[in-house]
C-alpha cells in the first residue's frame, strides 16, 4: 500500500494549496504587507522620547505595557516624504533578535490571507532601496502588495546601512 504525500496532495489527490497571511499597512496609497508571524501588536504610538544622534528612521523610544520600545518611521526607511505635522501614527509591534520595535506607518488594514502561487519576485522598475527590503509582491485588484522582509527592514548593521 502506497501513502500519500500529504505536501503534496489532498485526500481527493489535487494538490494542497498553501497560503501566507499578512497585516496589511499604508504608506500614502501604497499598501505593504507583514508577515502575520512576525507582528506582536497594533498600537498608536504616543509619548516618544527622542533618542539623541539616532539614525533619522528613529523617532525615539517609547514605553508599551512596561517594555521599551524603538519607534522607527517606515516612510523614512523607505526614503518617502514626512507626513503632515499633527497626523496620529499607527504602530505595528515587532521583534528581531530580542528588541521590540513599534513601525510607524499611516494606517494599520486588515490580514489577507494569500496563495503562494500568486507570490511575485519584486517588479523590475522598483526602487532598489525598497527591493532589499522587501520578499516580493502580490499583485492584487488594481494594487500591489509589497510585502517587506522585517528583518531587513530593521537591520540597522554597517552593512545595511551602507547600502
Amino acid at each position: 500500500m502506497m501513502a500519500a504525500n500529504v505536501n503534496d496532495a489532498g485526500r481527493d489527490g489535487r494538490a494542497v494549496q498553501e497560503y501566507e497571511e499578512f497585516v496589511t499597512v499604508m504608506l500614502g496609497d501604497q499598501m505593504f504587507g507583514l508577515p502575520i508571524d512576525r507582528v506582536h501588536d497594533v498600537f498608536i504610538a504616543s509619548s516618544l522620547t527622542t533618542v539623541p544622534l539616532a539614525p533619522r528612521e528613529i523617532m525615539g523610544l517609547l514605553n508599551l505595557r512596561g517594555r521599551v520600545v524603538t519607534a522607527m518611521c517606515l516612510r523614512r526607511r523607505l526614503g518617502l516624504p514626512d507626513r503632515d505635522e499633527g497626523a496620529q501614527d499607527m504602530a505595528v509591534g515587532l521583534e528581531r533578535n530580542g528588541e521590540s520595535y513599534g513601525l510607524l506607518v499611516d494606517s494599520v488594514g486588515e490580514v489577507m490571507k494569500l496563495s503562494t502561487e500568486t507570490h511575485e519576485a519584486s517588479p523590475v522598475h522598483m526602487d532598489q532601496a525598497w527591493v532589499k527590503l522587501s520578499r516580493g509582491v502580490h499583485r492584487l485588484d488594481g494594487r500591489l502588495l509589497i510585502i517587506l522582509d522585517v528583518d531587513a527592514v530593521l537591520a540597522f548593521d554597517a552593512e545595511s546601512r551602507a547600502a
